[in-house]
């Protein structure tokens, strides 16, 4: 168990990016309100004392050009990890874009200006709150799950599906428990915060637009249930772990009854760089030679394909089905049970990484790299050939030393260059070590 350092206040900082959460009523519906949300929250005691003092926080603002700002900090009362009898003041600066989002119509650019405003004030703060849209928010914690390399310190999304500024409201629930949780506990993940629940960011998908359980994570459990107690599931938080500029080229193909190959080429032409393919139950797809043929023909322009479930809940098994292995055989990679926003950002991610190859981001795609997927006995085989990610804490140990001895024995740089992209420390082979090979 990891809680935050124990001096008597931790420092916090929240990127506000817009959505519901600081938006008021007009006659047009909810609207945002800059600056709307700071100063509500100053008014309000759960979220700031007023015996405590407005220290300046400096923060560093991707839209500043990188210039020093000051926001002021806003300070909690001090809490208590139940359980645990620490208690502590949380100090929060608010850093708010402008103009604030809606988070439909978030972008690429914008995921790497979060992950960049977090690598830039990294060191000045003890963790990280993002505020967010519902609509697209899972989208943006699968990314930033993969964009933030060798992360130590707790990130969280969060949001509202009624704002602050209304009487009967879970955003005051959602903001608190995010600061909270935040300022108490290290858990060195992406996570998304909401209803009393943290998910892993790149588990979760939106089920419901108008409930305040708006979130769930069908095959994955929380990593922290917020009820008289807080309680974390510390056996689920990874231990593990550069920015990457995510490509834009990928795409999500949802199969139907009926679908021609003529609509799978035209959807497949170029520039698309990688597809998510949403199947049919336990992986399967139409079994017809021309489909088939038509998702071959991608593959073999090194088109990546992978392969997820249209349903919730389950995984893609590939040798469940005849119509299965048929996609396997053509070259689709089984995305076991990743979340369509997961895949999505997974294969942006990979793709940005030009050291890779072709194979080397099939192999990879099926892999857990940050907790994504749920690994099964098919799943260890291909990461062993890979030479991915066997450090994760349901792999054991002295398997993975005896495993990148043989890769270093056998002079397998791609290898030993792969384990370390999963957190592993490992020194890839010298040129004189190469050629000694």
């Amino acid at each position: 168990m990891e809680l935050s350092q124990a001096s008597d206040e931790s420092k916090v900082l929240v990127i506000y990016t817009g959505g519901t959460i600081g938006m008021l009523v007009s006659n047009q519906g909810y609207v945002p309100e800059p600056y709307f949300l700071t100063e509500n929250l100053r008014t309000q005691q759960r979220f700031h004392d007023p015996l405590q003092d407005s220290l300046f926080s400096n923060a560093s603002s991707v839209e500043g050009f990188r210039e020093w700002t000051h926001l002021p900090s806003l300070v909690t009362p001090r809490t208590s990890a139940a359980g645990h009898g620490l208690g502590k003041r949380i100090r929060y600066a608010i850093l708010e874009w402008n103009p604030l989002l809606d988070s439909s119509n978030i972008e690429i650019s914008d995921w790497i200006r979060i992950a960049t405003e977090i690598e830039l004030n990294y060191s000045f703060f003890d963790a990280f709150v993002v505020l967010h849209g519902t609509d697209t928010m899972s989208y943006t914690s699968s990314a930033l799950s993969f964009m933030l390399e060798d992360l130590g310190k707790t990130v969280i999304l969060t949001g509202a599906q009624i704002p602050l500024s209304q009487l009967r409201n879970d955003a005051i629930d959602n903001l608190l428990g995010a600061l909270v949780i935040a300022g108490q506990y290290i858990i060195p993940e992406c996570c998304l915060y909401f209803n009393h629940t943290l998910y892993r960011g790149n588990r979760v998908s939106k089920m419901s637009s108008y409930d305040f359980n708006a979130f769930g994570s069908p095959n994955f459990p929380p990593l922290v249930n917020v009820g008289i107690d807080i309680n974390v599931n510390w056996n689920d938080v990874i231990r593990q772990t550069s920015l990457r500029r995510f490509k834009a080229h990928k795409a999500t193909l949802r199969l139907f009854p009926g679908i021609t190959p003529s609509t799978v080429r035209a959807f497949l032409n170029p520039p698309i760089r990688g597809v998510v393919l949403e199947t049919f139950g336990a992986g399967n797809a139409p079994a017809r030679a021309d489909l088939l043929n038509a998702l071959k023909e991608a593959c073999d322009r090194d088109v990546v394909i992978i392969a997820i479930s249209q349903c919730a809940k389950g995984s893609v098994v590939s040798d469940a089905y005849e119509t299965g292995r048929g996609l396997v055989k053509v070259g689709v990679v089984p995305g076991g049970d990743m979340t369509p926003e997961c895949a999505l950002t997974k294969l942006s991610y990979l793709l940005s990484k030009s050291e890779f190859s072709v194979t080397e981001v099939r192999d990879l795609v099926g892999a857990s790299l940050r907790g994504e997927l749920t690994r099964h006995e098919s799943t260890v085989n291909l990461l062993m050939t890979a030479g991915a990610n066997l450090g994760g804490s349901d792999v054991d140990g002295g398997f993975v030393s005896l495993a990148i001895k043989k890769a270093w024995r056998a002079g397998d740089d791609r290898s030993l260059k792969t384990w370390g992209l999963t957190g592993v420390k490992v020194r890839s082979l010298s040129p004189d070590e190469r050629r000694s090979r």
